[in-house]
Parts: structure tokens; sequence; C-alpha cells
């Protein structure tokens, strides 16, 4: 930053005007909030243990799975502790500084979740399609490089995205009509020009739904073409459970990502925008590890091991 910016961001402050209801309905609110955190935290952590202390879970598939868990913890730790904080302060403000880093680490572990759906789509399709080349292709350093790549890919858009947004001038209070930093709320109260933003934007978001999508898509459609060869019901059965988890995780976080920043229009309904964001930055990240570990028949069975490994030292 020039000295001119520094001068202009110093002592500047938003005002998360969150969701505008009665005090008793902010205090049922935070109460929903707080559970879902809880559930998303507790959720979370217990995939990243299990997937790390079982043995049978140190494949590439749950490493991945691992990274996906983490993820999730984080963007929604980004998010979740301003929000309960909002809910019960007359106090809403955050400082441009404050908001400035909420979004960039939001914006990093979002994209990054995106690029590694993608990730995993590729891990899938040479675990089924090619399993002969799978040893050879999926060695320790390979998949390491691919959650890496996709840290690299997440960060370089989150920083272009903080970049444009945080260039902008903002005027007035700047009530945010929001409950987090984010891009559209950002943008609806600078008192400039904001259509390169809005361009770069719907660009940004487009090329990497696009970009992602196509690869999960083009895996998927291998994978089916695969699994409908295999003669034995049996055959079909144990594959199906993982690829329909990650389906189920893959339509819902990019169904919800599109609505939010690919389509024209996004920016200009706060409220949509807002249930939109709840479903994104909270209720994904609490669905995950249920979705995973309910339908993963390793997981369920590594979780057993674990408590009966325990009970034996009781």
């Amino acid at each position: 930053m020039n000295e001119l910016s520094k001068n202009y961001s110093e002592g500047m402050e938003f005002i998360l005007l969150g969701f505008r209801t009665s005090p008793d309905v902010q205090i049922l609110l935070f109460s929903l909030f707080l559970l879902i955190y809880m559930v998303i935290v507790v959720g979370n952590i217990s995939m990243l243990v299990v997937t790390k202390i079982d043995s049978r879970l140190h494949a590439p598939m749950y490493f991945f799975l691992r990274n996906l868990s983490y993820l999730g913890l984080c963007y929604s730790s980004v998010i979740a502790p301003q929000t309960l904080a909002t809910f019960l302060s007359k106090d809403k403000r955050i400082s441009y500084n404050g908001c400035a880093t909420q979004f960039f680490f939001f914006a990093l572990f979002v994209g990054t979740e995106g690029f590694l759906l993608a990730v995993m789509a590729y891990d899938r399709i040479l675990a089924i399609c090619l399993p002969f080349l799978y040893a050879v292709c999926m060695f320790q350093q390979a998949y390491v490089r691919l959650v890496i790549a996709s840290y690299v890919c997440g960060c370089i858009n989150s920083m272009i995205q903080t970049d444009f947004t945080f260039s902008l001038r903002f005027c007035g209070e700047n009530r945010l009509d929001h409950f987090f930093c984010d891009v559209p709320a950002l943008i609806t109260i600078s008192c400039v020009d904001t259509m390169v933003n809005e361009i770069v934007l719907f660009i940004l978001s487009a090329l990497i739904i696009i970009t992602t999508t196509t690869v999960i898509l083009a895996s998927y459609a291998c994978i089916l073409s695969t699994v409908l060869k295999i003669p034995s019901v049996h055959g079909r059965s144990k594959t199906f459970p993982t690829c329909s988890s990650h389906i189920t995780v893959v339509s819902l976080f990019y169904g919800t990502v599109f609505f939010m920043y690919a389509q024209p229009g996004a920016i200009s309904s706060p409220e949509k925008n807002k249930i939109i964001a709840v479903f994104y930055t909270l209720i994904i990240p609490m669905l995950n590890p249920l979705i995973y570990s309910l339908r993963n028949r390793e997981v369920k069975n590594a979780v057993k091991r674990i408590f009966l490994r325990k009970k034996s030292f009781h």
C-alpha cells in the first residue's frame, strides 16, 4: 500500500448489520449458529483425528478428505466467531484491516476447497478407471503437490479478489448489509464505479467454477461408464458410496457458490445473499463430515475400531 492508501484505511470501520430482527430472534439465531458451529468443530476435528490415527485410512483419498475437513473448519471459523459476537453485542463494527483480513482468509479457504474437490475427482478417476496406474501416479509426493497446488490457486484468487475489492473507495457510514465482509456487500456500499470489480468477480468465479466442474464432470462420466461395466452387483455397490458422497458435496458447494458469485444480479439481493451465505459458510462445513462418515464404510469401521480400542484399555 502507498501512503495515501494507508491514510485512507487508518481508522476506517465497517458496520456489520447482520440479520436485522428483534432481540428475541437475535438470541434464537445466536443459539442456532452456536450449535451449528459446535457441530462443525466436533465433526471436522473428529474426521481429522480418525483419518490421521487409523493406519488403514492413510490412502490418498483420506489425505484429501482430511484437508477438506481442515478447510471447512478454517473458513467457518473465519466467519462464525465474528457473527456470533454481532448477535449479542450492540457494537457491530469491524475495522478496515479486520474486514480485509477476514475476506482474504475466507476467499483463500473457499477457493482452495473448490480446487481440492476437483483434485478428489481426479483421484477417483485414477482409482476406479486406471487402477493399475494408480500407485504410479498417486504416490505421496504427487498427492501432496496436488493439495499444495490447490492452496496456491486459492491464494492467487484470494489475493486478486482482496486487492480489487479493497482498492475501492468507501464513503458515509459504511454499513454492510451482511453478517461478514463479502464482495457483493462491499461493492454495494462503494461510492465509486464498481463495474470493473463486478466483471472481475464474475470472470474469476466463472473461470474457477467452469474449470473445476469440467474436471469433476469429465471424471465422473468416465467413472460411471467404468462402474456400469462391472458385472458384479457387489462391485458396483462398493464403488458408488464414495463417489455419491463426493458428488453430493460438490453439488452443495458449487450450487451455492454459483448463485452467490457467478450469476448476473447476485449483488442486488442482500437478503437472498445472506441465506445462501449461511448455507455455504456454515451448513456445508457441518454436512461434509457427516456425508463422508455416514456413507463411507471404511470411515465407519475406523470409528468402531477406535472405540473398541479405547474400551479395551479400560
